[in-house]
């Protein structure tokens, strides 16, 4: 069951145009508060400036908040947004990497590459599952998570989990 007591910033370049489109009706139809920061349309535009903004917009957000990112592989969204202090960005390709970014790293921003991942059902199985999948808190995975803010020069114990689906 998706989450719904999360908000999801949702952004993409023209390499991901068409996954984003795809990722933003399937929220909307299941009811997922989302804000869409573009790119709104196939033009060619700078893929670090929607990084930039989901990545703000998440690390802004709380622990009710996520981001997803979709470009041509995901890479260079993921490299981007990860210069935000406190984004956690993974670039997934199947449900198992969504599920580990999720349950091992504490992701809070998903990464999509719309030419190495179909924009069909794949995609969207990826996005729920990486929205259904909860941070462990195993007292490892909490230490490593730490461990990536202290690179970032955040004290580890002010680390906020990103947001957690609710088990029905």
């Amino acid at each position: 069951m998706v989450a719904k007591n999360v908000k999801v910033y949702l952004g993409a370049d023209h390499g991901g145009f068409k996954a984003k489109e795809a990722i933003r009706h399937w929220l909307k139809e299941k009811g997922i508060e989302f804000e869409d920061v573009g790119t709104y349309s196939h033009e060619p535009v700078d893929y670090p400036t929607y990084a930039e903004k989901v990545a703000k917009a998440v690390a802004q957000g709380g622990e009710h908040t996520v981001g997803i990112l979709a470009c041509g592989t995901g890479i260079g969204m993921s490299m981007a947004a990860n210069k935000v202090k406190g984004i956690r960005a993974a670039v997934c390709h199947d449900e198992f990497t969504a599920q580990m970014a999720r349950e091992h790293n504490d992701a809070n921003l998903l990464c999509l590459g719309e030419r190495v991942v179909q924009t069909g059902g794949e995609t969207l199985k990826i996005v729920q599952k990486f929205l259904d999948t909860p941070f462990s808190n195993e007292e490892r995975h909490g230490r490593r998570v730490g461990l990536i803010a202290g690179i970032e020069g955040a004290p580890a114990k002010a680390r906020k989990p990103a947001a957690r689906a609710k088990k029905k």
